[in-house]
């Protein structure tokens, strides 16, 4: 099979890039799915233990919460396009995940502030297939929806790889687990399900216009579907162009995408992302009496944005968009939606994180209260809700410390693979985390035998103790920083000749060179560590377990963000072995 390389261009065209690229690949790859990778099990298989991830960023340590606070970002790191659906009390929440595995991250909670991660959507190879893609394809822009009238929850999204399209899934309980996939009949991106209360059911999703009616580059189109809940898929003919364009065709908006329907006083609501989801992202809704349109667009747009505003504000979030609405616990409207926190050199490394505001619904048009000044980091709780966050289980925000052993048999659901299942390279022992390396470099578009969890912060440190010898030079265990195949940092002890070395390799563009090596004493276990301080990075050892000796200086944080190697994700920071190592030791 022929393989189509690109690189990214600069945020309002890289999605226009990546979605003709994917549609390509989409077209030549067939249904069935390829076999993991697995390497022959290694005698000397690298053992990682006593990892512990802090974040130590200035901005929670300067606003302190009071009772009745809770911090926004909800969460942290790289869970972008959030999308968030009710039952009763439950609320539930699911996010794009492009090429790692499992995937689409999926998050409980019954007041909107203390959040669980009950695992993921896309947690079985049958129904994800992304063993050969590049990081920022993959699976995007999910959305999930409760249809009360057959108490069935869905999560219909975008899966350019394993030849899938667009796809729905479906259960009972997302506590139970989800179907297999099932695929759907139409192009395009950003699919959602609007269900009616008279028991019809649509699909809406960002399209390209008419062929020959293209207008310039981004101009995208909104298409309505019906859609048969018997097949679970859309029905032939229905579909109808309800947006061209965006709000104004006349001041040619790009990337009018991420729709979805809602029904109040009778009345349907079509709100969507406009501008692309970089600096000039927004939030924009347009209102009907039919669910197929037509569709007027709100006097007031955009409902939400952080563009134009100050580029040197304190606390900066910004490429605010991507959203979703719910009634909260309190009876208010509330929209979660993406946004960034750039670092003091305005670079993107955390990623796209999830946000909440409070959404005023008393007029005639949702509109996001304090949406489109600058944002704080602080919110108050919905009335009545008591901010439980890093405790009993609720995932953490603002600075807190993770810590694993890896006693447990069951792996943290922060902990996740890329392009392939974690139990097909990582186990647990009684020492600690125990990770067959595969024979596959960091920098291959393939399954790597590394275990990853999110870049939290802008500043944090994240360290973890190694026993490991390796046999040779092609031999690496270790930690990485990674924003893509192309773009990395891999700290790690790999064997010259007779002699253990400790390596730093920074990769930008997909080449590679080393930054420093040192001849090491391997007699026990080394403490390897990776700090941050904004776009100032450190990579240190320590053979004593205590005193950490510098590698390489300061380097810097440029290659981790997408401001500098394209695509959709936040760093990664990993824990990988390889027996096709390319870092070699000066």
């Amino acid at each position: 099979m022929n393989r189509m390389k690109f690189e990214f261009t600069p945020l309002v065209n890289r999605r226009f890039a990546l979605l003709c690229v994917l549609l390509t690949m989409f077209s030549f790859m067939g249904l069935e799915g390829k076999g993991q990778t697995k390497g022959k099990a290694a005698k000397n298989a690298p053992i990682f233990s006593d990892f512990v991830y802090e974040g130590k960023d200035e901005v929670y340590k300067n606003h302190p919460l009071k009772a009745g606070e809770f911090y926004n970002p909800i969460l942290q790191g790289a869970y972008p396009d959030p999308a968030i659906t009710r039952k009763g009390n439950d609320y539930y929440m699911v996010h794009s995940s492009f090429a790692m595995f499992p995937g689409v991250p999926i998050f409980h909670s019954n007041d909107l502030v203390n959040w669980t991660q009950i695992g993921h959507v896309l947690d079985r190879p049958s129904q994800l297939d992304v063993h050969d893609t590049g990081i920022s394809a993959g699976v995007y822009a999910p959305d999930i929806e409760y249809n009360p009238n057959n108490d069935t929850f869905y999560m219909i999204t975008t899966a350019f790889a394993g030849g899938l399209g667009n796809i729905v899934v479906k259960t009972k309980d997302p506590l139970q687990g989800w179907s297999e996939p099932n695929k759907l009949q139409f192009n395009g991106i950003d699919p959602s399900l609007f269900f009616d209360d008279n028991g019809k059911a649509y699909v809406v999703h960002n399209d390209a216009p008419d062929k020959g009616k293209e207008l310039y580059e981004g101009h995208r189109v909104i298409k309505v579907w019906e859609y048969d809940l018997e097949k679970d898929q859309v029905i032939s003919g229905t579909d109808k162009i309800i947006v061209n364009g965006g709000v104004d065709l006349e001041k040619k908006p790009i990337w009018i995408e991420a729709p979805h329907i809602y029904k109040k006083d009778g009345r349907y609501y079509l709100m969507c992302a406009e501008g692309g989801t970089g600096g000039n992202h927004s939030e924009v809704v347009f209102v009907s009496d039919d669910p197929k349109g037509p569709y007027t667009p709100a006097p007031n747009n955009p409902i939400l944005s952080q563009r134009y505003l100050n580029p040197n504000r304190a606390n900066k979030v910004d490429w605010a968009g991507h959203a979703d609405l719910v009634e909260g616990p309190d009876g208010k409207h509330y929209g979660v939606f993406l946004a960034i926190r750039p670092n003091e050199k305005g670079r993107v490394n955390i990623g796209r994180e999830t946000f909440i505001l409070p959404v005023d619904w008393s007029g005639e048009f949702p509109v996001f209260e304090n949406g489109l000044v600058p944002m704080e980091p602080k919110l108050k709780t919905p009335e009545g809700v008591e901010n439980k966050t890093g405790e009993a289980g609720y995932f953490p925000n603002g600075n807190f410390t993770f810590t694993d052993n890896f006693a447990s048999d069951k792996l943290d659901y922060r902990w996740i693979g890329l392009r392939g299942p974690r139990e097909a390279f990582a186990s647990t022992t009684k020492e600690g985390l125990r990770i067959n390396p595969f024979p596959v470099n960091i920098k291959e578009v393939k399954p790597t035998s590394t275990l990853f969890h999110r870049q939290q912060h802008n500043a944090f440190t994240y360290t973890t103790t190694l026993d490991y010898k390796p046999a040779s030079e092609k031999d690496l265990a270790g930690i990485v920083a990674l924003q893509s195949e192309k773009f990395n940092y891999v700290f790690g002890v790999t064997k010259k000749d007779k002699d253990y070395y400790i390596v730093l390799q920074r990769t930008e563009k997909g080449q590679s060179n080393i930054i420093a090596s040192s001849k090491i004493d391997l007699k026990k276990p080394i403490r390897l560590q990776v700090k941050a301080d904004g776009d100032d990075y450190q990579f240190s050892y320590a053979t004593n377990g205590t005193d950490l000796v510098n590698v390489g200086g300061t380097v810097s944080g440029d290659i981790l963000s997408t401001n500098v190697a394209g695509g959709f994700t936040g760093t990664l920071l990993g824990l990988y072995a390889t027996s096709a190592n390319d870092a070699y030791p000066k």
